[in-house]
């Protein structure tokens, strides 16, 4: 019988809930009054990528100091006005997958590439209490890098090598995998349940 993680790591955007396209349409809308139309090949700097990634992305190299941290403002912006007018919807399966980690006393960290004011909006959508939540700006780095996956352990006491994370961008599992996560990838039908978690820790071998 394989051990459970010692904590799950979730995180919020394409995971949990289905909010990736809203921040896509918010990033194009923004673009557009720059005279850029987002592509297929920026798809890797936008989805899963930090406000200020994005923006950076956005703005030529030679943009005036500020530039960068004035647009991820105007993203942030545009992508809250679109949940706040449209809403938020909850991927499949994430409230039951919160629910039974509650039920089997695992903790749960939310590790979001948003910010803590989009986190806040979009929290009481999911109904449960995180017993840590790491936002976009409260670790050294961002995603792709591994550090929002290691402060969300370092504030649980526990071993990342003896987590799991649920990841289902890119730049998310690299920042997981980095970190020392054991990663399990949501698609669009939503998070892994529990019970799939702990069967891909019994394929695996199950120690943690």
């Amino acid at each position: 019988m394989p051990s459970d993680p010692q904590a799950v790591l979730l995180d919020l955007d394409g995971t949990l809930v289905d909010t990736e396209g809203a921040w896509w349409r918010a990033v194009a809308g923004v673009a557009a009054t720059l005279g850029r139309r987002l592509r297929a090949d920026d798809v890797p700097h936008v989805r899963g990528r930090t406000a200020a990634d994005a923006a950076a992305h956005l703005l030529p190299s030679a943009a005036e100091p500020g530039a960068v941290g004035a647009l991820a403002e105007r993203l942030v912006d545009a992508f809250a006005e679109r949940l706040g007018r449209d809403g938020v919807p909850v991927m499949p399966g994430a409230l039951e997958l919160l629910s039974d980690l509650v039920a089997a006393s695992i903790p749960t960290a939310l590790v979001s590439a948003s910010p803590r004011r989009v986190v806040e909006l979009v929290l009481p959508s999911l109904r449960h209490s995180f017993h840590v939540v790491v936002a976009d700006g409260e670790a050294a780095r961002g995603k792709p890098h591994p550090d929002p996956y290691l402060e969300a352990a370092r504030r649980l006491g526990a071993d990342p090598r003896r987590c799991v994370a649920v990841e289902d961008s890119p730049a998310g599992v690299a920042a997981a995998t980095a970190a020392g996560c054991r990663v399990l990838v949501a698609g669009p039908a939503g998070p892994p349940s529990l019970a799939g978690i702990r069967a891909c820790l019994a394929a695996s071998g199950g120690a943690l």
